[in-house]
């Protein structure tokens, strides 16, 4: 997975930030094998909402490995986008919402509760992870968009 490393001292971007967090190996592969690394390594910036590799393994058995065939790709990166919103929004920025237009086009329902901050019924787990393009908020499901058909 190629990311711009920025030089010492500076924050590393998404890619780089999710390799050294070790929690979001899962989600790092399903944008490289959905063809989004370029897109996650541009200036961006981006609010992540990425599923911890635990969230993936809460995933009904042998639906990511289907996922990660290459026939799958445009599903793959409807999955990934619909965990992805332009521009830089702190938790507290998201917490004010009623939804999150996602780059994936469609709104993901965003719920506040006695502190507990939830997008499309996923718990934010860990919140404002800084990258040099976009903050990343870890969450404990995997959140699927809802068919076209729909």
């Amino acid at each position: 997975m190629q990311s711009q490393q920025t030089p010492s001292g500076a924050q590393p971007d998404i890619l780089a930030t999710f390799a050294q967090k070790g929690t979001f190996k899962t989600f790092a592969s399903a944008v490289e094998k959905a063809g989004l690394t370029d897109m996650l390594g541009s200036p961006g910036p981006f609010t992540v909402f990425a599923p911890t590799d635990d969230a993936f393994a809460k995933m009904p058995a042998g639906k990511l490995d289907e996922l990660f065939k290459p026939d799958n790709k445009e599903e793959l990166a409807a999955l990934v986008n619909y965990h992805l919103v332009k521009g830089r929004k702190s938790a507290v920025e998201v917490g004010r919402w009623e939804a999150a237009r996602t780059v994936h086009g469609q709104n993901a329902p965003i719920q506040l509760s006695r502190g507990n901050l939830t997008i499309d019924g996923a718990n934010v787990t860990s919140q404002d992870l800084e990258s040099s393009n976009g903050v990343i908020h870890g969450i404990d499901k995997v959140n699927l968009p809802r068919s076209k058909k729909n």
